[in-house]
């Protein structure tokens, strides 16, 4: 049962961190920091709740409010992607970890996790913004900054939740997906 818990909270943070990949992972490690729900101390992933890393993840957080406009462009999305899926792939390896498991199959899970999440709020975020105003697509960020704390906190404190959490984020890249192709299939035929 410990195990399945486990699979769990590693999956919801890794789809966490795929939505916005620095708040989720603070919140995931002053949550470690403080032995609620997870913790990374006696592991080889106990930098994951240092105060160093989680100083780096602050100072990364207010540079990507501070470069949101950069972070914006597809070059700034790949990138935030990657960190996103690294983050992901150490989240689930720690929480694996924790408790005495292996946890290379946590880094390979976490990685994919996050690149659900990833897919899943870049394609939310950009099929959403083209239907707002400049003012509340500029708020756009703060939701997704929100629902990516959300997921975190409650995949560490109701591990189960993750699970729900990463079908959801896959349902809606698949949507949007599903979408899309039915807009262009539509033009297709006026030709």
């Amino acid at each position: 049962m410990r195990l399945f818990l486990d699979i769990c909270q590693g999956l919801g943070l890794g789809a966490a961190v795929g939505v916005r990949p620095f708040l989720p992972a603070l919140l995931t490690g002053a949550l470690a920091t403080g032995d609620l729900g997870v913790d990374f101390e006696h592991t080889s992933y106990r930098f994951l709740e240092s105060p160093v890393w989680l100083l780096a993840l602050a100072v990364l957080l207010v540079g990507g409010f501070l470069l949101r406009a950069r972070l914006e462009t597809p070059t700034g999305v790949a990138a935030l992607g990657g960190i996103s899926i690294g983050l992901g792939a150490l989240l689930f390896a720690g929480t694996l970890a924790d408790h005495g498991y292996a946890s290379w199959p946590g880094l390979v899970g976490g990685a994919a996790a996050a690149a659900v999440g990833q897919a899943a709020s870049s394609d939310l975020l950009a099929r959403t913004a083209k239907r707002l105003d400049a003012a509340a697509r500029a708020a756009l960020p703060m939701y997704f900054e929100t629902v990516g704390l959300v997921v975190a906190g409650l995949s560490v404190l109701a591990p189960p939740v993750g699970v729900v959490a990463l079908a959801a984020l896959a349902w809606l890249r698949v949507g949007g997906a599903r979408r899309s192709g039915r807009k262009f299939a539509g033009l297709r035929i006026l030709r």
